[in-house]
């Protein structure tokens, strides 16, 4: 059974389960899960909405029949169940790497209640397994949920495989250039920001979009990938220049067709350098982000890209290219040592074994 939240993990998980697994598939999806899971015979895609009395009922019956529950993020509902003794639950964790601290190493838990942190740990407690890509994110998945290393999983991180599989991009380009002609013949710059909760209305989402537009226009085009809850009025104000992907387009698509990303705290860095591809790191906030949310490097020293503080040095940086792309393959060698495209397939047979059920069967049939 798999609970369902940001979905990439889930659906490449899927994907390499039903081929070696003849048993029911029962994906949770939650209302904020971006990604579309097929039904078939062996496959059922449910709600999971526990303010739904139906769905709340249907989830609770599929958690007390499963024996493996996957999960995609920090879940609850994990604190209040007792799974039965031969229950196993892995964690496919919705990042690859880590800038900011979370978990037991978020320093907002000093102001917790201690009602919130024995939850915390609780839902912590139910994780058998954790998937990482890295030895570097095994080490932070130790400290953030109090694990042991013969919890973690060494298998890659599953979303990850696509960029193996997907290493030509033409196609992509040529079906994102069919849904958006601005695309084509312009280099593209991806802005994919951190998710601020005070920041939903911020009507310029702290870029000079007129200046950007005038230094660019000619050469690139931006693609905006905000929090759907962002609301800024300035987007359509260059309509040949900017393009809102924040909703209705998966990141991997994007990413491959993305010259230049630009971001600040958020993961994405950590599969989009599997493309070596360069990134400017825009930190407008850094000392304040830094004191709410606490990193676990040097910001500049751990990051694979120039750090800009305002647009102007971004749109310096952009028409300089001042990028070392010997940093970025180090970054990715790093944060992607057992992500070599096969790592959804890997995390399968470690959880089932090398002889799954499906293989068992169609061995008699034969």
């Amino acid at each position: 059974m798999f609970v369902s939240s940001f979905g990439d993990n889930i659906l490449y998980t899927v994907e390499a389960l039903k081929k070696q697994y003849s048993g029911s598939i029962v994906i949770l999806k939650d209302s904020n899960c971006r990604y579309t899971y097929e039904e078939d015979h062996q496959t059922s895609v449910l709600p999971f909405d526990l303010k739904s009395p139906y769905a709340f009922i249907l989830s609770i019956y599929h958690l007390a029949t499963c024996e493996k529950v996957f999960v995609d993020n920090y879940f609850g509902f994990l604190a209040a169940v007792d799974f039965r003794d031969n229950v196993e639950c892995i964690q496919l964790w919705h990042a690859s790497g880590a800038v900011k601290r979370f978990g037991l190493k978020d320093p907002s838990i000093e102001t917790r209640k201690n009602r919130a942190n024995e939850r915390f740990r609780n839902v912590y407690h139910k994780f058998d397994h954790v998937v990482v890509g890295s030895d570097k994110m095994a080490d932070i998945f130790k400290e953030s949920f109090g694990l042991s290393d013969a919890q973690i999983l060494r298998t890659g991180v599953p979303r990850t495989d696509y960029f193996f599989e997907y290493r030509d991009s033409a196609n992509i380009r040529e079906k994102m250039e069919n849904k958006h002609p601005r695309i084509k013949g312009k280099k593209v710059i991806l802005y994919a920001p951190t998710f601020r909760d005070n920041k939903l209305t911020d009507a310029d989402v702290q870029l000079n979009l007129k200046l950007m537009y005038e230094a660019l226009q000619d050469d690139y085009v931006l693609l905006m990938r905000l929090h759907p809850a962002v609301k800024t009025r300035f987007m359509n104000s260059y309509p040949n220049f900017i393009i809102d992907v924040s909703v209705g387009e998966q990141i991997n698509e994007l990413l491959m067709i993305t010259d230049l990303l630009i971001t600040d705290y958020s993961s994405i860095p950590y599969e989009f350098s599997l493309l070596n591809k360069p990134m400017i790191f825009y930190s407008y906030d850094l000392e304040d982000y830094s004191r709410a949310r606490g990193f676990w490097e040097d910001y500049h020293s751990m990051v694979p890209g120039p750090v800009a503080y305002t647009s102007e040095e971004i749109i310096e940086i952009i028409l300089n290219e001042p990028y070392n792309m010997g940093v970025v393959s180090s970054f990715a060698r790093d944060w992607n040592e057992y992500s070599k495209g096969e790592s959804s397939l890997q995390l399968i047979q470690a959880i089932y074994g090398e002889a799954t059920e499906k293989e068992e069967v169609l061995a008699e049939q034969r």
